[in-house]
Order: C-alpha cells, then structure tokens, then sequence
C-alpha cells in the first residue's frame, strides 16, 4: 500500500486512501446514469441495447483505468453524451450511415488525436480558440443535449406549421419525464449525491406502478451470454467511411469532441489545485492528453462513439480526490455493473430523458462566462449556442461560431484577437461546410 501511495503522490497531493476512496465511490455515482442514458442513445443508432451497454461499461471501465494509471489525474473518463448524440441522431441519422461506420470514423479520429496530441498541435489548437467561444461550446452541446432529451421525452413535438411545438400532455410519459427533471433538481439543490441515478430509478419505478411500461416477465431477465463486447467489439466499416468521404465525417468528429474535452479537462484540473499559477502549467496534462487520444481510438474497437472527461468528476474532486485512484475506483465499480445488465432494459426512455434534459442544465452554466457586451464575441457566441440545437448539429454550430468570430474581428479591424492557427481553423471549417 506504501507503494501504491508514493506511485499516486498520496503526500505531495495532500491526501489519503479513505479520502480517495470515498471519492471514487461519490465520482462512480454521479456518473454512473450513462450506463442508463448512453446505450439508450446508440439504441436509436441501431445498435442491440444490450451489446450498447456491455460495450458502454467496457470502454468507461478502459478509459478510467488509463486516466488514472497514466496520468494519475482525478477524472473519470466515459462516451461524451455531445458526441454521443452526434454519433446517434446525426451520423446513424441525417447523414444515414450505419453505426460500424460511425465507429470506424471514431477510430480515426482517434488516432488523429493522437498525432495531434504528440505533435503538441492540440495545444496549439485549443490555445487559438477564444475563450468566448470554448464557453460557447459547453452552452451549446448543453441545449443540444435538452432538445434531444425533450424530444424523446414527447414533452417537444414536430409540427408542419411551427417545425417544433409542446407535446400532448395529457399522456403519462412526458408527464413523468419532467417530475424526473423536478426531481433530479431538486437532489441536485440539496446536494444528495447519485442525484440523477436516483431520479432515473425513481421515474422509472413509478412508471411501472402506474402501468406506463410494462412490468418486466422475469423469467425473461437473464444474465447475457456473454459479458464482453463481443458484439460490438472490432466491428469497424471502413470500407463505407472511405466510400462516403473521410474527410468530412472525421474532421467533423474530430473538432466536436476535441474542444469540449480540452476544456473539461482544464477546468478540472484547476479545480483539483493543480495549476502552477506562476507558470500557468497544468501538472499531468500532457499525459492526459495522451490517455485521452489512446481512449479514443479504443472506443472505436471497443464499440462506442469517443469517450471524454466527464465534468460531474468535479464532484469527486469536492470529495477531496486528488488522484488517479478516483477513475481506477469508478471503473472496478462500473465493471461491476456487468453483473446487473438484465434490470438495465427496464428503464423506459422517458426517464433518461429527465437525465439529458438536467445535464443541458448544469452546461449552461458556462453561460455566465461570455462577453457579451462585445459583440465582436458575444454575436459568434449566440451563433454557437443556437444554431447547435436548431440544425441538430455540434459541429456546424460551432464553425458558424467560428467562422463568425474571424470575419467579425476582421471587419471591426480587431485583427490583435486573431493568429495564424485562428485562421486556419475558421478556413478548415469553410472547408468542411462547402464539401457537403
């Protein structure tokens, strides 16, 4: 154990096996809803629920165990809910591309990252973008998120006359739906940790009482055949990527996750005091990057869209976690969710939507951090946050923010907020939107 807390830096970092224990378990339980939410989004991809979820576990389980082994960093790692919806309701959607497709384009963009990462062109990346904008991200795949979480609530409808409108209330499902997003509120408010997991169980439960969804035959609830991703795993189709163009569907993959991830990471790390303010260096970020590029091509194998920091880690740093036994204690803890996939099935739609509804929430926080009354910043900012939801696209939001951003700078004569890399950033997105 001596060992293990010299090779955590226990001493340097001020802290215990109790206290990263307990802060293992509170980070496990706050993030735990995406073994509930993710795989019912890769359901509407066209995967089997059942493989999505094994698949889902293995790859969080993967992704933890090498953020803390590696780069010691307190952060559990899992498939990105933002990415994730581009994954299932745009690439498998709009563009009509199989899922072995998508995960093919994830591998790739895996290893994109990768050379990005070992290169240090990453840093120079996330360095052009404006803060304003990185802010803007976060709002934006926050309202994307509610808008998908609404619309498979039945609480938002399509409608000829008005494209959206308010769902039939009179049916139990969104009514449900939104007694989970009070309720998960609510815990969030009085600080009850595992508050969304609670709320999805509870809606769920009360579903089945009220005859909503149809109580479970249990003689049907058995165990899997088999408790690895075998269904999924190494069911690449790069054959179609190739086919469809490369390009477009990894550049796109590529900058959706690369800024949301990047930020996460850095807001937690110094949350987690390990930013040098003297130097403005991050301890242990180069070797996250580098965790996060390998995480990334393995989701493609593994069977699941790219996997990124979660931001409710921030609940296991609170808790005193300061180290890569936090993710290690989440993955063992997910690996054992293996054993309770027969009850995962019976959780209605409607009640992980009450979960994706209140994540949106929590992203719009990052709202506060936007200059608005520059409107050389403020207006690419707006386009970002609305036009991600509206096209029901991550990517194409943030390059009209992007591209916005650059020509609005250039026409006010703002040219000292700009630099080569900002450049050629907004000209990769043109690029990208004209070869649609």
């Amino acid at each position: 154990m001596q060992f293990l807390a010299q090779f955590f830096k226990f001493e340097e970092k001020n802290t215990n096996w109790r206290r990263e224990l307990m802060a293992g378990f509170t980070g496990f339980v706050t993030v735990c809803y995406v073994v509930l939410v993710i795989p019912a989004m890769l359901a509407d991809a066209g995967m089997n629920l059942q493989a999505a979820t094994i698949a889902v576990i293995w790859a969080t389980a993967f992704a933890s165990l090498l953020m803390g082994l590696v780069a010691n960093f307190p952060v559990i790692v899992a498939p990105g809910l933002g990415i994730c919806a581009f994954f299932s309701y745009y690439v498998c959607g709009p563009m009509g591309l199989s899922w072995q497709t998508a995960l093919a384009a994830v591998f790739i963009s895996g290893v994109i990252f990768f050379l990005l990462t070992v290169t240090k062109i990453r840093q120079l990346i996330i360095d052009a973008v404006p803060t304003d904008i990185k802010h803007a991200i976060v709002v934006g795949l926050g309202c994307f998120i509610s808008f998908i979480g609404l619309k498979n609530a039945g609480l938002i409808v399509a409608d000829p006359s008005t494209f959206v409108a308010l769902g039939n209330l009179h049916k139990a499902e969104p009514l449900l739906a939104a007694l989970g997003v009070l309720l998960i509120s609510a815990l969030m408010v009085r600080r009850i940790k595992g508050a969304m997991i609670i709320g999805i169980l509870a809606v769920t439960v009360l579903g089945l009482l009220l005859g909503v969804s149809p109580l479970p035959d249990l003689s049907t609830l058995s165990a899997p055949s088999s408790l690895t991703p075998s269904e999924t795993f190494f069911e690449l189709d790069f054959n179609s990527v190739f086919a469809y163009g490369i390009v477009t569907i990894v550049f796109t993959l590529t900058m959706v996750d690369l800024f949301d991830n990047m930020g996460t990471l850095i807001g937690l790390s110094i949350r987690a005091n390990m930013l040098d303010h003297k130097t403005g260096h991050i301890e242990g970020l180069e070797k996250a990057l580098f965790s996060d590029s390998v995480a990334t091509m393995a989701s493609g194998i593994i069977g699941t869209p790219t996997c990124t920091s979660y931001i409710e880690s921030a609940a296991a740093i609170a808790e005193g976690g300061r180290t890569g036994v936090v993710p290690i204690v989440s993955a063992i803890l997910f690996l054992l969710c293996l054993f309770a996939l027969p009850f995962v099935t019976v959780v209605p739609a409607y009640a992980t939507a009450s979960a994706l509804i209140v994540v949106g929430g929590l992203m719009m926080q990052s709202v506060v951090h936007i200059n608005f009354k520059d409107f050389s910043t403020g207006m690419p900012a707006f386009l970002t946050i609305i036009t991600m939801p509206l096209t029901f696209n991550v990517a194409t939001g943030f390059g009209l923010g992007f591209i916005s951003y650059v020509f609005l700078k250039l026409l006010t004569n703002q040219t000292k907020d700009l630099n080569i890399v900002t450049i050629l950033v907004a000209l990769a997105f043109g690029i990208n939107f004209m070869m649609r």
